[in-house]
């Protein structure tokens, strides 16, 4: 049997679901403002797990990948329970914004501080709320803006917990990545909770790619933890390979880019990636690439400047396996091969 979990004034029971505002600071008109928090806690005890998006305002695909998730059926059947967030910056989100009203990166200002800047307090409040009641979490990102970013998981590999539930949300490519001072993932592994960071899509855009791997990524990793009852799929799903190091190829000159190179495309070292050229055509430059790897993030503006970041390149023992394995992913999730779940119409 299921135990009543308790969030603020707000206790629920075994079977129960509820959503509730978390108050944050008002606006200076006076106006209220609430962080959106739905808890769903199974009929039997299991895990806590946290699903967060939108702590970058602008990054909208998570909170599609949210709404999707709380509404499938096989959650009737959970154990444990589901805390979901999908919009952690309010502000930032009203504002299509990266950033929070005091212009710091919500990101970076974790663990927070009760008394600290608006940045510090909202990341404090998150903290103290939601991090500290669970035993796991999923942030949801996307790249910045006017850039674009393959399905990936981004974790310690070297950690076991992570790294094995990094191979069980299933996403093509699995990004080793450090810990930044003041990220949630930081903080969150202070607390010694095991957390994965999703990244796929742009900014302030929908993609249905990254959406629908998204959701089945996370229930995959629910399935793992043993929080849904596990599946048995018909064939085998392609691993997923792990990229320890990666690096951005960054603009030779400014001017106009054009791009030769697509999200996902394997590169080799010498390949030809695009072509800059100032407005007339006199001076052109090509951009190439300085290892072999695969093409896990690019830029879709085209008006760069010299030194600005074009192509986030990942290096792998063996990138044909990768590109085997981005086939496999694309064929499942892809918007013209079936959906990932009937229910929900896609995004087009």
């Amino acid at each position: 049997m299921g135990e009543a979990f308790q969030i603020g004034a707000h206790q629920i029971g075994p079977g129960k679901r509820i959503t509730l505002d978390l108050s944050v600071p008002q606006l200076y008109t006076h106006t209220a403002v609430s962080m959106p928090i739905q808890v769903i806690n199974g009929k039997r005890s299991g895990p806590k797990l946290f699903i967060s998006a939108a702590i970058h305002g602008d990054e909208i695909n998570g909170i599609e990948i949210i709404r999707r998730l709380v509404g499938l059926r096989i959650l009737q059947r959970l154990r444990g329970t589901l805390l979901t967030v999908p919009v952690v910056n309010v502000y930032g989100f009203v504002n299509q914004s990266r950033y929070l009203p005091d212009r710091r990166d919500l990101n970076r200002s974790f663990p927070g501080s009760k008394t600290g800047s608006l940045a510090a307090r909202l990341a404090y409040l998150f903290m103290e709320e939601i991090v500290a009641r669970c035993t796991h979490g999923i942030d949801l990102h996307t790249a910045a803006i006017h850039r674009d970013n393959l399905p990936q998981i981004r974790t310690l590999v070297d950690n076991p917990e992570t790294k094995r539930l990094a191979h069980a949300f299933g996403s093509p490519v699995i990004l080793n990545s450090d810990l930044r001072d003041g990220s949630l993932r930081h903080a969150v592994a202070d607390f010694g909770i095991p957390v994965l960071v999703y990244e796929g899509g742009e900014a302030l855009r929908f993609n249905e790619f990254a959406i629908r791997a998204g959701v089945s990524g996370i229930v995959s990793v629910m399935r793992e933890l043993e929080m849904l009852p596990p599946r048995q799929r018909k064939k085998p799903r392609a691993e997923p390979v792990v990229a320890r190091s990666s690096n951005w190829v960054r603009a030779p000159q400014s001017g106009i880019l054009r791009s030769l190179t697509a999200l996902g495309d394997h590169v080799k070292k010498g390949d030809i990636m695009a072509m800059l050229a100032d407005p007339f055509g006199e001076k052109t430059e090509t951009v190439i690439a300085p290892f072999s790897g695969i093409v896990v993030g690019r830029t879709n503006l085209p008006l760069v400047h010299e030194g600005e970041a074009l192509y986030h390149l990942a290096q792998f023992g063996k990138p044909e396996t990768v590109a085997e394995a981005l086939e496999a992913f694309q064929q499942e999730y892809g918007p013209d091969n079936g959906m990932a779940h009937p229910e929900e119409p896609p995004i087009i």
